[in-house]
């Protein structure tokens, strides 16, 4: 059975860093989890960058919200399809729809602008 390559690695620039043990053994255990490699965490640290499983739990983030925008869509719309096919609505529960419309709208346009700043964060 053949043992999985590493990534050839072609950085030969080095720098010693010293710090307290726990603080090392606690670095090392978050790059464990996150199975990167010590030295890309410290860069993306000091560089600023997001690191690569921090941007895929984004776009997975971001993915499910579009989802849960849909469902909520596409329950208005069957909502709208009984009305039409009723050809009435109750006063009260076209107040209560378009309240929740208004809402919805507005969480719409807030998400959009969120999504909009993650895009530019992944993109540095």
């Amino acid at each position: 059975m053949k043992k999985e390559q590493s990534p050839t690695r072609s950085k030969n620039a080095r720098i010693t860093l010293r710090l307290d043990q726990p603080i090392k053994d606690k670095w090392l255990a978050y790059c464990q989890k996150s199975n990167i490699y010590l030295s890309d965490f410290i860069v993306n640290m000091v560089e600023g960058k997001m690191l690569e499983n921090d941007r895929k739990e984004i776009m997975a983030f971001i993915e499910k919200q579009g989802n849960i925008f849909a469902r909520i869509e596409n329950n208005i719309n069957q909502i709208a399809r009984y009305v039409n096919t009723e050809k009435s609505i109750p006063k009260e529960l076209l107040k209560e729809y378009n309240s929740k419309l208004q809402e919805l709208n507005s969480l719409k346009t807030e998400q959009n602008r969120i999504i909009k700043k993650i895009y530019t964060e992944l993109s540095k």
